[in-house]
């Protein structure tokens, strides 16, 4: 176990564990940024409630989310990380993740500060239905961003993390990747959207989306609805062409978004410290390791063998 509050060794440990080859692309990394993407971005700026702190999906109500399906993988990959370092709280190890990730895929380093304590309970989560809906258009993702106070050119910038990894229709309703490398981490989303004529497609389960096929590779690309919407909308539209033609640009503006929705929902002093009446009153509260489905058998199996064997002993008299 490490020395509480060493990070260096957090985000080592979080490295290692990207390469996953029997998962998509064989990274763990574009699901780490969803997970810790989908942690923050419940909050609502007019109520101050959701946001990074807390940890909500550990919980049912919140972790049972539709707009969440999926996540429980990106939850299993960072458990070992949480076992070795278990005075790290999920809500600090999460968000640290996806920003690790970025890096580890090519992107730029992203600030990130600790200290989110993880909720005792669940009465605390935010409502579902705050995380976006890709089937809709741009007025929607205008709402959904501005609820948690993001301006148009952030906005888009953010959806740049649409340049990492895939879709899956039994959890989205979607299905494939955004770009060529979904595991690379690069402005070609917004290359890809200005520069190809993507045809609407219906799935077979009947949610549209929009593909092009690589006649030479043969391999299919997607974007959503609200993807296109981007470059539908006359004020999100030139952000996206500003990206697409300066990936550094990008890459500075991905950063400081980034930063700004791990924040969300977090109050911190001038020394950094999180000021929130959960942080104050409970401290830096780290939610014990839930134990795997194999641990909880073998301790089952461990507290059945000794009862089995005293009734041995007891047969072995009558």
């Amino acid at each position: 176990m490490s020395t509480k509050g060493d990070y260096a060794k957090v985000k080592a440990d979080i490295a290692k564990l990207m390469h996953q080859p029997e998962y998509d692309d064989g990274s763990a990394g574009p699901v780490l940024v969803r997970l810790a993407w989908h942690s923050a971005g419940t909050y609502d700026a007019s109520t101050d409630t959701g946001g990074s702190n807390g940890a909500g999906m550990r919980y049912e109500a919140e972790g049972g989310d539709p707009a969440n399906a999926g996540l429980q993988h990106a939850r299993v990959f960072l458990e070992p990380v949480k076992e070795a370092h278990p005075w790290i709280t999920y809500a600090d190890l999460w968000t640290l993740a996806g920003c690790v990730a970025v890096e580890v895929m090519g992107g730029p380093e992203i600030t990130w500060r600790p200290g989110r304590t993880d909720y005792v309970d669940d009465s605390k989560l935010p409502p579902r239905g705050r995380l976006p809906d890709a089937t809709q258009g741009a007025d929607h993702v205008r709402f959904v961003f501005g609820r948690m106070g993001f301006n148009d050119q952030e906005i888009v910038a953010l959806s740049g993390a649409h340049n990492l990894g895939r879709c899956h229709s039994d959890r989205s309703g979607f299905e494939g990747p955004w770009v060529n490398n979904p595991t690379r981490f690069s402005n070609q989303y917004f290359k890809l959207m200005t520069t190809l004529k993507w045809k609407e497609k219906i799935n077979p389960n009947g949610v549209k989306q929009f593909a092009y096929v690589d006649e030479e590779t043969d391999v299919e690309l997607m974007m959503l609805p609200t993807d296109l919407a981007l470059v539908g909308d006359k004020e999100f539209k030139p952000w996206v062409e500003k990206y697409a033609a300066d990936k550094d640009l990008f890459f500075r503006d991905f950063a400081k978004v980034f930063d700004k929705l791990m924040e969300l929902g977090i109050q911190r002093d001038a020394d950094g410290k999180i000021t929130n009446s959960d942080n104050v009153k409970g401290g830096y509260h780290a939610a014990q390791r839930r134990a795997t489905l194999k641990e909880r058998r073998t301790r089952a199996m461990q507290s059945r063998n000794p009862l089995a064997k005293e009734n041995k002993k007891f047969r072995s008299r009558l």
